[in-house]
């Protein structure tokens, strides 16, 4: 992200660049083709010069539409943004449910394409993005809904949020590290967990919990513990649970 004479430089903040007639690449194929190259390089390989062999075109033939790679990758991500459910506030489940089903759904999200974690915390123009927005705005409809106010409102959005990306980052790492391994989750996880007990023997508390995993027969990534996180921030959220808590 760019700052010209004060001005955040954005795709999203500048007029659209007039568009010569009949231009051999639409923006949609560009973006298309940004998202394929991102999931199998990641950001950092991407580049104009890549997406342009890829297109079988010309560097000039993407300036028609974009400015830089920073806007190649704000496009790619919002549109990846887009396959997101909007919360309703209207969840017959109420607003505990639908933040849960959002959370999991972005952790899926983030999961099939780890490369936009990256984004997340490096292109801070991603959240000017239209279907990044129309995210914000659902969930921001549920809990102003539910009772929250402004304020409260905009902390759970963004506890949530840097909860789900930041996990779900280094999930998506560690699987990384797992197929570059060779071994399938079970055959690593089993050896990390070996050197974990070998390493915490003079730390009690983290031992205790190596060795308890240890005696697991099957063991795989546990598919419930981002679930149970993910309802103690509720708890901490939900105005009912601090009462009873208190009380």
């Amino acid at each position: 992200m760019d700052i010209d004479d004060g001005e955040i430089q954005s795709v999203w903040t500048r007029p659209q660049r007039r568009k010569r007639d009949q231009p051999a690449l639409s923006r949609a194929q560009i973006v298309d083709a940004a998202i394929e190259l991102l999931a199998s390089e990641g950001t950092e390989a991407l580049s104009m010069r890549k997406l342009g062999a890829k297109l079988n075109a010309g560097a000039t033939s993407l300036y028609t539409h974009v400015a830089n790679k920073d806007e190649i990758v704000e496009l790619a991500a919002d549109k990846v943004m887009g396959e997101l459910t909007v919360p309703d506030p209207a969840h017959p489940g109420g607003w505990r449910a639908a933040m849960r089903e959002f959370a999991t759904e972005l952790r899926g999200l983030i999961l099939r394409n780890p490369w936009l974690a990256a984004v997340f915390g490096e292109i801070g123009t991603l959240y000017l993005g239209p279907n990044m927005m129309r995210s914000c705005e659902g969930v921001l409809s549920v809990l102003e809904s539910a009772g929250f106010d402004d304020e409260r409102a905009d902390n759970a959005m963004n506890v949530l949020f840097g909860y789900v990306v930041g996990v779900t980052a280094a999930e998506a790492a560690s699987m990384a590290v797992i197929r570059r391994s060779g071994l399938d989750v079970a055959d690593w996880l089993g050896k990390m967990l070996a050197a974990g007990e070998a390493a915490s023997r003079n730390y009690p508390r983290l031992h205790k919990r190596y060795t308890s995993r240890l005696d697991v027969a099957d063991v795989q990534m546990p598919a419930d513990t981002f679930a149970q996180q993910v309802e103690i921030i509720l708890d901490g959220l939900d105005p009912a649970f601090r009462e009873h808590v208190r009380g």
